[in-house]
């Protein structure tokens, strides 16, 4: 059976309190699942302004999307996830990344390093996170046990075997470097190798002992070894509204993906086009395919995708 749909919102903008609340609110009456804060310069910071968002509603689970690792020393770290998860009542789901915009780091005045360190820096952090989260002495608390879910996000096989071993939820990006480009701007994988990236994702969490080996069709769930339910899978929707010409749309579209055809962009999980009733029925075929059923879109698509949301309710 598939896993039910999760929906997400990206909040990347702050004007004031006042109207973070009021956003907040109006996010959860559209029927999100969980708000969520980037962690760029430039945006808020994450963990007050998730705070915040649960003091403004009831019902939706409050995560980062995803924290660059690189900006973050693991023990101050961990205690701003369980004073968070603290002050959210267990609401927080905390979502971690290497890190992929070198301007940031060097507005930061911080150590970009290469791919391997980034990796090497959120392995390091992931593994104190789990050590310090999970220690009956560490204060504060978690309001969650043993620690709030993580999500793993990335590309890369390091990040996919590091997210198969320890995350509840692993976010695809889809995307890799533009060659030519400056460092962190992105360019979109095919539908086919963003396939072959789940189907590495399955493989290594097999190997870890944390799914049947035979957990390799499309949408099927992958079970953990534990009372946990199934890992689950995360994608991002770049850009998702109503377009009564599907193909215009992305031919527009076209210089964020050099070499992808209209069909491999029209099959894309990165875009959804169309009707609520279109839109819901291309998530339905992401979610047999790649086995995405927790998607998230950014905070200027949110009205547009609110009908989709309430299309799949319950499925």
């Amino acid at each position: 059976m598939a896993r039910p749909f999760r929906f997400g919102v990206n909040l990347l903008t702050l004007e004031s309190a006042e109207a973070w609340r009021a956003k907040c609110r109006h996010a959860e009456q559209l029927g999100y699942d969980v708000l969520l804060t980037p962690d760029h310069l430039g945006h808020p910071a994450p963990f007050p302004a998730l705070a915040t968002a649960a003091e403004a509603t009831e019902r939706p689970r409050l995560g980062t999307f995803v924290l660059n690792a690189g900006f973050w020393n693991p023990a101050l770290l961990a205690r701003e996830v369980a004073t968070c998860d603290a002050l959210t009542d267990g609401r927080l789901e905390l979502g971690l990344g290497a890190g992929y915009v070198q301007a940031e780091h060097d507005s930061a005045g911080l150590p970009f390093g290469s791919p391997r360190e980034r990796v090497d820096h959120l392995v390091r952090t992931v593994t104190e996170l789990e050590r310090l989260l999970t220690d009956a002495e560490h204060r504060p608390r978690p309001a969650q046990s043993p620690r709030p879910p993580l999500l793993l996000g990335g590309n890369g096989d390091r990040l996919l075997r590091l997210a198969a071993r320890h995350a509840d939820i692993a976010a695809f990006t889809g995307a890799v470097q533009a060659p030519g480009k400056p460092q962190g701007a992105l360019q979109l994988i095919s539908p086919e190798a963003l396939e072959e990236r789940v189907g590495a994702f399955r493989r290594f969490a097999a190997e870890a002992g944390r799914a049947p080996e035979e957990a390799d069709e499309p949408g099927e769930a992958i079970e953990l070894d534990g009372p946990d339910e199934a890992i689950e899978l995360n994608y991002l929707i770049q850009m998702a509204g109503p377009s009564a010409d599907r193909r215009a749309k992305v031919r527009e579209l076209s210089a964020y993906a050099p070499g992808l055809t209209e069909d491999q962009l029209l099959e894309h999980p990165a875009l959804l086009l169309g009707d609520a009733k279109e839109m819901a029925e291309q998530l339905r075929a992401h979610r047999e395919r790649f086995g995405f059923s927790y998607f998230t879109v950014l905070e200027h698509n949110m009205e547009a995708f609110a009908p989709v949301i309430e299309e799949l309710h319950g499925s």
